[in-house]
């Protein structure tokens, strides 16, 4: 696959990190740890690879913003750009030597998503996408699942867990959304999650209380890879809702109704 120049300098930076994270998810329990809120930790690993995208992405373009989870927001000089960045989505599996994580970065230009890299380093699965140029899994095309009815399928989904509101409603959806598929999956990195909905792995996701970088990058996959995004209420304020919903064209119209209610 032919990659623009802006996708290779994204691809650089999280192989840069990843190879630091591989090397720290080696020596896991050995990681300093702190407490950055209830049932959410931070690792040095993960400050360390963001050190690392922030200072590869500046680089080469300087003048761009980025949105850092754990940086907040550094302004650029350039008003039209904008890196959004997860340097380790999926920090619990990290802690517990679960290798379900990834790197995530996205790149907006004037509000619009254009180019997207999700990368788990432990399973060397690459997922990229640019703005009508498809998307990819390493050098493979990805298409989202063909299935066409919600009872076949395999749906994924993000539990609210400690310290994260909102777990009346989550069993209100899933009691909904159970009785009507074929299984309910939870990995615990929404970014995987949706580079799983693109590659057909699961046919549909939804989740609330997401951030900007959990799914940035994981929304351009999945409109690159044939299918339908929305957040909750069904339309497209997916990074300032913080909920999303997704799958194909037959499937993410019927979570949807299950998640509305």
């Amino acid at each position: 696959m032919a990659r623009s120049p802006v996708l290779n300098v994204m691809v650089q930076a999280v192989m840069k990190a990843g190879r630091s994270m591989r090397r720290d998810f080696g020596e896991v329990e050995q990681l300093q740890v702190s407490a950055k809120g209830p049932g959410d930790f931070v690792t040095a690993a993960d400050r360390k690879a963001e050190d690392m995208l922030r200072a590869e992405l500046q680089r080469v373009r300087p003048g761009y913003s980025l949105v850092m989870e754990e940086s907040g927001v550094i302004e650029g000089t350039d008003p039209d750009h904008r890196w959004i960045v997860d340097p380790l989505d999926g920090t619990t599996n990290f802690l517990h030597g679960i290798p379900i994580f990834a790197i995530s970065v996205a790149l907006e230009r004037a509000g619009q998503l254009v180019a997207g890299v999700v990368f788990n380093p432990i399973t060397d699965e690459l997922f990229t996408a640019e703005r009508g140029g498809g998307a990819y899994l390493n050098d493979h095309r990805l298409r989202v699942a063909a299935r066409r009815d919600i009872v076949e399928a395999v749906i994924g989904c993000g539990v609210p867990h400690l310290g994260r509101p909102k777990h009346d409603l989550f069993r209100e959806e899933l009691s909904r959304v159970q009785g009507r598929v074929s299984g309910v999956r939870r990995f615990g990195a929404a970014s995987l999650d949706l580079a799983y909905v693109a590659a057909g792995r699961l046919d549909g996701f939804w989740e609330r209380d997401l951030k900007s970088w959990d799914m940035a990058a994981g929304i351009l996959l999945i409109k690159e890879a044939g299918g339908f995004v929305t957040d909750a209420a069904g339309g497209d304020a997916m990074l300032t809702s913080g909920s999303v919903v997704c799958g194909n064209e037959h499937i993410h119209p019927e979570l949807l109704k299950l998640v509305k209610g």
